[in-house]
């Protein structure tokens, strides 16, 4: 219980920092989709900020997390701060080249990368020109990636969860205000607005770094550059790494295939509303999935460490508990409002009605897998924390060729070309869905049976709370739009954010009713 409770905390610091981040990136998006519409500009951003988006993702949320929480925090227990330090930099020092490398790479062959990542582009007069010139501008930002991801994780494992998780907001504002200020100038200046944005994005890479640096030196950091290839840790987060890659990876695979298949769809339109959707999907993955992922992963890694299991499958099964109350309802609950949702974040400037339904059908779909993609952000770190790198590399390349499978026959086969985009949200969800439930079954036979901890009547509650609340919801949301005839952007809000709250209400007060032991637990903390 003890360990439960500092685990809700630290959640809890951790989701409030994504919180701010994750509402500022609604307001970055928000000032794309009025800027630049959901048409050519916005679709070549996407793609070129595609490559430094997968290895953000990858080194801050995924495999460089996954394999250098666990080392760090041996060193750190084992050998001393020195030895973790050395470490440290060892391991910065060799991603700045690698990096440097690839950077320079994209800079190079930056037309190659944008025909690899959506050839249909092709077919649109200058939209490869556009977006390789994006690549360009855009490409160190892997290098300041880097520095932030590394700065992250040796911080969590410090017990540090606030800054480093709050730290992406500085990317955002950076990005809003380049849109508010920076844009318009560019225009004046014969420049195109959408290069503005890049400008935007490094400074925002740099900013992340620069906020975690000064509580990095207050624990005796300092950077100093060292290649030492041979050295045994480098090596141990390589070989660990080198499969995390792949076996975190299986939702950005999943990405980019739907980007290439996405390219040929329309001339305009399917990239971006797929990206608009996945954006509003990952608001309750940031909280909830990413939030409880980080903080799960330093708990397994010091319990691996220290080799108490049953306090290690403890704080498995409370994670993923605590994913599923929150998680399943937010899934639901997209589902009901996905149009009034879209409507009041994103219609306005170059982003039209039509637009709000594309995007909606697609957040329908994508709510399918939410509930999985929270558990995967627990189950592979807890792999890698137990040295296990074989059984998430082959779920997770099942799952890519699943994903793979389902979109081609979904959208070449089966849907009508109009919505066929909305093919690839579902064979997302579908993909990911499988990939965590062979993940959690993998888990049990390793761990033993997590029946004990009550993990499925925990889910089944939560679902039938949600499936409640969404009806009331549902029928509420109804009843607003026959209300007000006609509407504004304030009455939408009003009527969205009355949805809401009312569902939270039900919700709340129908996980009381049934008992749920995790809801209760934060109802009697908030009364102390």
């Amino acid at each position: 219980m003890a360990q439960a409770a500092r685990s809700a905390r630290a959640v809890g610091k951790v989701s409030s920092a994504v919180f701010l981040s994750r509402i500022l990136g609604l307001v970055r998006d928000q000032v794309f989709a009025k800027l630049f519409g959901a048409g050519l500009y916005n679709d070549a951003w996407l793609v070129a900020f595609r490559i430094p988006n997968l290895l953000r993702d990858l080194f801050a949320e995924g495999a460089l997390s996954a394999a250098f929480v666990p080392t760090f925090t041996d060193y750190l227990h084992k050998k001393g701060r020195t030895e973790a330090w050395l470490l440290a930099n060892l391991v910065l020092s060799a991603l700045l080249v690698l990096l440097g490398a690839f950077t320079l790479a994209l800079s190079v062959f930056s037309e190659s990368f944008v025909y690899l990542l959506a050839a249909g582009f092709a077919d649109v007069p200058g939209k490869v020109e556009i977006t390789a010139d994006l690549l360009k501008i855009l490409s160190p930002f892997l290098m300041l990636i880097a520095l932030a991801s590394v700065g992250m994780a040796i911080l969590n494992t410090l017990n540090h969860f606030f800054i480093p998780a709050l730290a992406p907001a500085l990317f955002n504002v950076a990005l809003i205000l380049a849109g508010i200020f920076l844009a318009p100038q560019f225009e004046k200046w014969g420049i195109l607005p959408i290069h503005a944005m890049g400008v935007g994005a490094l400074v925002g890479g740099l900013l992340q770094y620069g906020l975690q640096l000064p509580l990095m030196r207050q624990h005796g950091y300092r950077f100093r550059f060292r290649i030492d290839l041979a050295h045994e840790g480098v090596r141990k987060i390589a070989r660990l790494m080198a499969p995390a890659i792949v076996g975190v990876s299986a939702v950005q695979i999943n990405v980019l295939v739907n980007t290439q298949i996405a390219s040929f769809l329309q001339e305009n339109g399917p990239v971006s509303w797929l990206s608009y959707a996945f954006r509003i999907i990952y608001l309750p993955i940031g909280l909830f999935g990413v939030a409880v992922g980080v903080v799960n992963l330093r708990d397994v890694s010091l319990l691996a460490t220290q080799e108490k299991w049953e306090e290690l499958k403890e704080t498995v099964a409370h994670s993923i508990k605590l994913i599923s109350i929150l998680a399943i309802p937010s899934a639901v609950g997209l589902m009901v409002l996905a149009v009034p949702i879209v409507r009041v974040l994103f219609e306005r400037g170059g982003f039209t009605s039509a637009d709000t339904l594309y995007t909606a059908y697609a957040v329908i779909f994508y709510s399918l897998g939410l509930f999985a993609y929270s558990c995967i952000k627990v189950y592979v770190p807890t792999f890698y924390a137990l040295n296990d790198t074989r059984t998430p590399v082959r779920i997770s390349m099942m799952a890519v060729v699943g994903n793979l499978s389902c979109n081609l026959i979904l959208v070449f086969f089966i849907l009508p070309e109009e919505y066929a985009y909305v093919g690839l949200a579902f064979g997302t969800a579908l993909s990911v869905t499988l990939s965590s439930i062979w993940l959690g079954r993998s888990l049990q036979r390793k761990l033993g049976s997590f029946q004990d901890y009550r993990v499925i009547p925990t889910l089944l509650k939560a679902l039938a709370a949600s499936i409640v609340m969404g009806a009331v919801v549902y029928f509420l949301n109804q009843f607003f739009e026959g209300f007000w005839m006609e509407t504004d952007l304030w009455r939408e809000l009003v009527a969205l954010t009355s949805c809401i709250l009312v569902g939270i209400a039900v919700y709340f007060g129908c996980c009381l009713l049934l008992r749920i032991e995790e809801i209760h637990r934060l109802f009697r903390r908030l009364k102390g």
